[in-house]
């Protein structure tokens, strides 16, 4: 065995023309010296993206232990997984990945009786190579009919299909550009309500990413003959979502207004061309819905930061006739609600953990669900009048398993299915620790590492340690089974979650302190957590990296180019780092209310202010990185990875620095939705052995 440091050779970067452009935007000139990059389809960026993954292939596979991860997370990620799951008619659906499969395969078990599991969608069969994923999935309520969508290489444009459950048989209804679509069944099963996006051609170019509009589809009708029922003239980024009440009498819509804000409508069924009521519009808030039994139940962060649910009567909306149905709670935010067997089944979050609650339907008789362990909730599914309740659960030292509960009783939860895992959860220590950010807020954190590790010698010495986090759109950083990490933690690393403003933690004052104008307090919160873990002697500056993707991949850029000198290694996935022109790439304008728009002189100086790739300097050295995207990512566009390793390469080589900045770009992969198993391994053991070389963690290799 060989723990001696080991040479890697780090060739020059491929050659990057500079080709300035200069933009005069609200005043000031911007000089781009790396525009040309953001076309992935010129035959110069192609081959320019070409020489950057065989010199990135080259280096990382000189890494000894790049091998060791490939091994290990090709181990911990084919064990046995299941989740998601969806409890209808008499029958439950999941989705379960096995050893050998790329992709999840979605199944289904009968209640009663002796029937054993069927898997009935394996979208492992549809590509040998593991790129058609399933993206959704929506079963009818009697549980005889499925609506779900197959993309490839990780685009994530769905083609809606029908499964009938029933014969097997997969009607000829097929829908495209079905991304997203928020199927919603009515009761007979056979219509249902969905989104599509319009078809290249039938909207100005680029605006095919938005303008997705509410349509209504009969079983067996020509889909170009689906009547449109809402969005027309509509603002192009808004997303909608509906349900139907319990009897089919009610239709009710929620418009998303980006992720601070929904707008709340509702028509009785029977004219598909009838108007909509507004329940509330135009208030900045966000409303989730549900009509039961004549009553509209609505969780709402209006007046309550961390949400309350009040009851509606449909005729008569006026504010002044809801009644508070759950208050809200000072120490808990709560995070979604079900009806299930006349009573409301609650979900939330304390400190980042979950909670899980039930209620009668007039908020009486309040009786908290006992979970296995400090962890996450995950999706939640009953029926409105059965008492049986499905619910997914995990933590950072336990993997998803599916649980059931039933309202009318009193014990702990049983658990239903389970995943496989090799790791002893006692192995692994789980702490959460709460620190001061620049403003004096106080910020949690979750520290994970081996349980023995901080003994003995182990406690006086700094350790590899990853720092990660996200910081936005409504989203919490949460206890998850960590089988990426895992390799990294049981061979002597930390690994650290920061819960940063702009997610949802504390409720929306905590989100809306991490957006827009606030964004600055996400990093600030994020360099923060760097400097407990050094204070308090978990590692030091020459031992902590750290990694974020898509949002979090704008976190770990900015803080690089904040704080240069307080990181050793950045690993930086599917990011944006051009803030400035963000917003004309993809679906990203979606993105403005939480980000502000650069169009807006004003949001333009508070993006400008941060944009990690303007405020790179030629007289700075930075952190080694490693940028990883993806040529298919509809979400993300890839040119902000290529524009700023470019940028970051000239730098190094400018000011002197032997950091290597690396760059992949893989092909028939998206965001990372669908990525098969095997992708999955080459993109985790590539960052993982990145980050063991650069800080040193030891990991023994065969001769």
């Amino acid at each position: 065995m060989d723990l001696k440091p080991f040479p890697v050779r780090v060739p020059p970067p491929p050659e990057t023309p500079s080709r300035p452009v200069t933009d005069v935007v609200h005043g000031v000139a911007i000089e781009d010296p790396y525009r040309w990059l953001e076309d992935g389809q010129d035959p110069e960026t192609v081959r320019w993206t070409e020489a950057q993954n065989r010199r990135t292939e080259d280096v990382i596979g000189q890494i000894p232990s790049r091998g060791f991860f490939v091994e290990e997370l090709t181990r911990s990620l084919s064990e046995d997984y299941v989740g998601s799951p969806v409890f209808r008619g008499n029958r439950l659906f999941y989705t379960k990945r096995t050893s050998g499969q790329n992709q999840p395969v979605l199944c289904v078990r009968e209640l009663t009786g002796s029937a054993p599991e069927r898997i009935i969608l394996d979208p492992n069969k549809a590509s040998a190579r593991g790129i058609v994923a399933l993206d959704w999935w929506y079963p009818s309520e009697d549980g005889k009919k499925l609506a779900y969508g197959y993309s490839e290489r990780g685009d994530e444009w769905s083609v809606l299909r029908i499964l009938d459950l029933e014969s097997g048989e997969t009607l000829p209804d097929r829908i495209e550009r079905a991304r997203g679509a928020g199927v919603t069944w009515e009761p007979d099963g056979k219509g249902f309500y969905y989104s599509r996006y319009p078809k290249p051609g039938e909207v100005p170019p680029g605006e095919e990413n938005y303008n997705r509009h509410l349509y209504h589809h009969t079983l067996g009708r020509d889909v170009e003959d689906d009547p449109k029922v809402f969005g027309e003239g509509r603002p192009k980024e808004e997303m909608f979502g509906t349900s139907l009440s319990d009897d089919g009498r009610y239709l009710l819509l929620t418009v998303g207004h980006g992720w601070n804000s929904t707008d709340i409508l509702v028509r009785e069924e029977g004219d598909m061309k009838g108007p909509f009521t507004p329940v509330v519009e135009g208030i900045d808030a966000l409303w989730r819905g549900r009509i039961h039994g004549g009553t509209l139940y609505m969780m709402t962060n209006y007046k309550a930061s961390r949400y309350r649910i009040v009851a509606v009567d449909p005729g008569d909306v006026a504010e002044s006739s809801w009644r508070d149905i759950v208050p809200e709670d000072p120490e808990v935010t709560l995070t979604g609600f079900w009806v299930c067997g006349g009573h409301l089944v609650v979900a939330g979050m304390k400190d980042a953990s979950s909670r899980l609650f039930v209620y009668g339907m007039d908020g009486s008789g309040k009786r908290e669900i006992r979970l296995p362990i400090l962890g996450t909730v995950g999706s939640v599914s009953g029926q409105a009048e059965s008492p049986e309740v499905f619910f997914e659960f995990q933590s950072f030292a336990q993997t998803n398993a599916i649980y059931r509960f039933y309202v009318d009783g009193s014990g702990s939860p049983e658990l239903v299915l389970a995943g496989t895992q090799s790791l002893d959860p006692s192995s692994v220590t789980v702490k959460q620790v709460f620190y001061p950010s620049k403003d004096g807020t106080r910020i949690p954190m979750f520290i994970v590492h081996r349980t023995d590790l901080l003994e003995g010698e182990g406690a006086r010495k700094p350790h590899p340690t990853v720092l990660t986090g996200y910081g936005g759109f409504n989203l919490a950083r949460v206890p998850a089974y960590a089988s990426t990490v895992l390799p990294w933690i049981m061979n002597g690393g930390i690994y650290a979650s920061a819960n940063l403003r702009g997610g949802n933690e504390y409720g929306e004052e905590w989100h809306r302190a991490g957006m827009r104008e606030n964004k600055q307090n996400v990093f600030d919160d994020f360099l923060a957590a760097a400097e407990y873990l050094i204070g308090k002697g978990y590692t030091d500056r020459e031992h902590l990296g750290i990694w974020g993707r898509s949002n979090g991949g704008l976190l770990v850029g900015a803080a690089m180019t904040q704080r240069p000198d307080l990181f050793k290694a950045v690993s930086c996935g599917v990011p944006l780092l051009d803030m400035v022109r963000y917003h004309k790439f993809l679906i990203a304008y979606i993105w403005a209310s939480e980000y502000g728009d650069p169009d807006d002189p004003q949001a333009f100086r508070w993006l400008y202010a941060y944009s990690p790739y303007h405020k790179v300097r030629d007289d700075v050295s930075y952190p080694a990185v490693l940028f990883y995207t993806a040529s298919s990512d509809s979400r993300v566009d890839p040119m902000h990875a290529r524009k700023m390793a470019a940028r970051l390469q000239a730098a190094q080589m400018k000011s002197g620095s032997d950091n290597p900045v690396l760059l992949v770009v893989e092909s028939d992969a998206g965001h990372g939705v669908g990525k098969p198993l095997y992708k999955v391994v080459q993109e985790q053991a590539n960052m993982w052995a990145f980050l063991a070389w650069q800080l040193g963690l030891e990991i023994e290799v065969g001769d």
